[in-house]
């Protein structure tokens, strides 16, 4: 890769998302961010990582709220609102993590309504992965270890939150094809196609530019 390029993927639970951004990133060799960024939040504002964990890509509902906050020091032109939901914190310390790792170069990306954080960023390429329930299933049975009992129920319930976390803060809908450059079925090509298919398309726009 030659040219600067952010690929965000926000993804279906089970779609294989986060594994394809982990290969695309490894393939590429580029900084891959995903969990890292509860770390990073929580290193940048002084909340425990486990404050963050529970908040994250949850919408604010006005219930997280901890004795913890008003403690510690936010440098995220947050002021002294200690009253402003974990969620909203985490939200916006990741979307500063998100701006300054574009700054810096090419990155993965995964969810935290990326696509949305960098919507003005000419170098961001988004990206939606999903893939048929079934093929959900069996990933998040194999991934996951899930209990086979009510997955199908679990599987929505994690779409249905990360639904309201990215139309809570973004102003687009999330999954919806109008919201991503591209959205992908991941059981067409596999993990490993798909992957590949987002480098191809990555090349073609560095050819193109």
């Amino acid at each position: 890769m030659t040219k600067k390029t952010i690929i965000t993927i926000g993804r279906q639970f089970g779609s294989g998302g986060r594994l394809i951004g982990q290969k695309l990133a490894t393939q590429l060799n580029i900084p891959f961010y995903d969990k890292e960024l509860i770390s990073l939040a929580s290193q940048k504002t002084g909340l425990s990582p486990e404050v963050y964990e529970q908040a994250d890509e949850k919408a604010a509902s006005g219930l997280l709220y901890s004795s913890l906050l008003g403690t510690y020091p936010l440098g995220l032109q947050l002021g002294n609102n200690y009253n402003m939901p974990i969620n909203d914190k985490l939200f916006l310390a990741q979307s500063s993590i998100i701006k300054e790792a574009a700054a810096a170069g090419s990155c993965v990306i995964i969810g935290r309504c990326a696509n949305y954080v960098l919507k003005d960023n000419p170098d961001c390429i988004s990206l939606f992965i999903h893939a048929p329930i079934k093929v959900r299933i069996d990933r998040a049975l194999e991934e996951y270890q899930m209990p086979a009992a009510r997955i199908e129920e679990a599987i929505e319930k994690i779409d249905k939150r990360r639904a309201a976390y990215y139309n809570y803060y973004a102003d687009t809908r999330w999954g919806k094809i109008g919201s991503y450059h591209f959205s992908m079925d991941s059981s067409v090509l596999g993990i490993d196609g798909t992957a590949a298919l987002i480098a191809a398309l990555i090349g073609l726009k560095e050819r193109r530019d």
